[in-house]
């Protein structure tokens, strides 16, 4: 067995220390480019959403290189994800590649034995005792925690630094740095170090800069290829940007589902405008739009693909909670075709009108 996985994120980096721990082949995809997104269009459905084409381009890239196991989450809700692994199975299938399929959906959705044996699947492979197995999945954990962690700070602190550009070239030092090593051990050192190199960035706290919260559904706000690296942008501006979803939101937050005691703040921040589950991520984004304004945000930026069923409801209701709680809200729909000019113009655009709103308040105009 060679597996390989979609990218999303910054799973990447923790499956690649997973699977090296646990002794496993396999083929991490090539970063998202334009020859992914080509490669999955030629062979997707033109009406389906942009991340099933995206990843349709991973698992070919991929399959050249020998992969015969694809391993993704499932979700077994109402958003058009809870498909995918069934699509994209025949899809791959009929194009003359039939490779195995492996789906980690929830344990309350498939039963408890379906699941252990979909995990079997995985660790039978490995010849490590079943201690440096628990050890390998617990560093997966460890990494993902870290990468999040250190991305999400240098997010935030672009627009405090005091050498323009400085959080963006260590975030991507610490990224390129952390897969050239097959030692999982090492890899997590590396992101110790990079995590204590960016708390020694210099920054300026009397800075005021924008800060901008990036809203809307999980794989397009969280993939930076799919949008068009929108807070590497919002970095080069000096603009601190806060996204509260991430690979290890995704997994807190489905061991909490377990118990019930998931995204408190954001059920409890959404019931005035969406207090029902509409699958994917669209409660969590009407939440996040209000958190947004509570922790005095200048604004929000929703992202999602076109024709994504939850975040068109959301949509729908971001202008109710922007004009309610007098908050900026801008919404971008990617696929395809968008082209970064006309992206990067709107981007421009809604900054300038968040400085000018800023400036009024703090002038009392």
């Amino acid at each position: 067995m060679k597996v390989t996985f979609p990218h999303l994120g910054n799973t990447y980096i923790a499956s690649k220390i997973l699977f090296d721990g646990l002794g496993i082949d396999y083929i991490m995809p090539p970063l998202n480019n334009k020859s992914t997104l080509e490669l999955g269009v030629s062979y997707s459905p033109e009406e389906i959403c942009l991340p099933f084409k995206i990843m349709i381009g991973n698992y070919l890239q991929s399959i050249r290189e020998g992969a015969d196991t694809v391993i993704i989450v499932g979700s077994c809700g109402p958003c058009r994800f809870g498909e995918y692994c069934e699509l994209q199975m025949n899809l791959l299938k009929d194009i003359g590649h039939p490779v195995d399929f492996i789906v980690v959906d929830y344990s309350k959705d498939i039963g408890k034995k379906e699941f252990l044996n979909r995990i079997q699947k995985v660790h039978e492979k490995s010849t490590k005792s079943n201690a440096q197995k628990i050890e390998a999945a617990l560093r997966a954990l460890k990494a993902i925690n870290l990468i999040d962690g250190i991305e999400s700070k240098a997010h935030y602190l672009a627009g405090y630094e005091i050498n323009r550009g400085e959080c963006k070239k260590l975030l991507n030092s610490c990224k390129s740095d952390v897969i050239k090593t097959n030692n999982p051990e090492e890899a997590i050192n590396i992101l110790k170090d990079y995590e204590k190199k960016l708390k020694k960035i210099p920054v300026d706290k009397n800075k005021d800069p924008l800060k901008i919260a990036i809203i809307g559904e999980i794989y397009t706000i969280i993939e930076p290829f799919s949008n068009l690296n929108i807070e590497d942008k919002l970095m080069d501006y000096g603009v601190c940007s806060k996204r509260t979803l991430t690979p290890s939101w995704w997994v807190k937050d489905t061991i909490l589902k377990v118990f019930k005691l998931n995204s408190i703040q954001i059920k409890r921040a959404s019931k005035k405008y969406l207090p029902y589950y509409i699958g994917g991520h669209g409660r969590e984004c009407i939440g996040e739009a209000v958190l947004s304004k509570e922790e005095q945000l200048d604004g929000a930026i929703q992202i999602f693909p076109l024709g994504c069923m939850p975040e068109i409801v959301s949509k729908s209701i971001l202008p109710t909670v922007s004009k309610q709680e007098d908050f900026p809200i801008m919404t971008l729909v990617v696929d395809e075709m968008t082209g970064e000019s006309g992206y990067v113009t709107r981007i421009e655009a809604f900054l300038d009108m968040l400085e000018r709103r800023k400036s009024n308040v703090l002038y009392g105009s």
